[in-house]
């Protein structure tokens, strides 16, 4: 499968989600619809995988790397979502929130004892490649390290067991952030951007995802926004629902930026440029 085929299949996702919000009220029936296109998808692509096969090692790498984890990822986050809010038992006041702050919490408590401290989350983390072909490559699960016993119910033909462990990072960032929402809203922020369609109509982020996140790390380290005592998340968040764009892998994103040859800020270097060119025509 060609690369310009995958670009298509996050389009497609990237579509779907701007028809549903689970930040709205209806949250159980979005999460729902969300679940079932994201499954049927991914056992399209299962089918296409078997049937078709990968170009080559480059392309089976780059399949197990970065596009069934960002689309299984999604799948596990939106499960979660409706797993959480159809078993919430009220609505508001105190009792909503200590039952989100305890789903916080248990998110927590996982993502310390089950990713953090591995070898492998190291690995993916700084963004190194090196051990790629071992990770993301099928046939290569070693059961010598003593591996977690859902690598038996995996499907050998469509994982590597290492795109699954991805998918759960992913997961677990895009749960963080809706758990703050829904503990931490931001009541007049989150009903101007979430209720008003005359406030979404004509608002789009059309730049590439890597400069938003440039743009909020510039924001944080600027301390701009309220006296610098707001996190990375929650910037991301207000850019996420302002303009219904998703945000997955925020640090690692970052890492990457920082490991970049020459300009470091290319956004940042890009709006300068603008603006002064900008100043020069306002001026004539």
């Amino acid at each position: 499968m060609k690369q310009s085929f995958y670009i298509n299949v996050l389009d497609e996702i990237k579509k779907e989600e701007q028809k549903v919000n689970v930040f709205e009220k209806n949250v159980i029936e979005n999460s729902y619809q969300m679940i079932t296109f994201l499954q049927n998808l991914l056992n399209d692509l299962r089918s296409k995988s078997i049937q078709n096969g990968f170009e080559n090692l480059e392309d089976e790498i780059y399949f197990f790397k970065k596009i069934k984890p960002n689309i299984l990822g999604k799948l596990i986050y939106y499960n979660k979502v409706y797993r959480i809010e159809t078993t919430c038992p009220f609505h508001d006041g105190k009792m909503y929130h200590n039952f989100f702050s305890k789903q916080l919490v248990n998110l927590k408590r996982e993502f310390m004892e089950h990713i953090c401290s591995s070898d492998f989350y190291r690995y993916y983390r700084s963004g190194r490649e090196d051990k790629d072909d071992t990770y993301f490559k099928r046939g290569n699960i070693n059961y010598h390290d003593g591996l977690n016993s859902i690598v038996f119910e995996i499907d050998p033909e469509f994982s590597t067991f290492y795109d699954y462990k991805v998918a759960r990072i992913l997961a677990n960032e895009l749960l963080y952030s809706y758990l703050l929402t829904k503990i931490n809203p931001d009541e007049e922020t989150e009903n101007l951007l979430t209720n008003s369609e005359n406030s979404q109509k004509d608002l789009a982020w059309t730049d590439s995802k890597s400069a938003l996140i440039e743009l909020v790390y510039a924001l944080y380290a600027s301390g701009t926004i309220s006296h610098g005592k707001i996190s990375i998340r929650k910037i991301s968040l207000v850019f996420q629902i302002l303009f219904k764009i998703p945000i997955e892998d925020i640090h690692h994103s970052f890492h990457r930026m920082k490991a970049r040859s020459g300009s470091r800020t290319l956004f940042l270097d890009y709006l300068k440029l603008s603006l002064e060119e900008y100043m020069d025509r306002d001026v004539k």
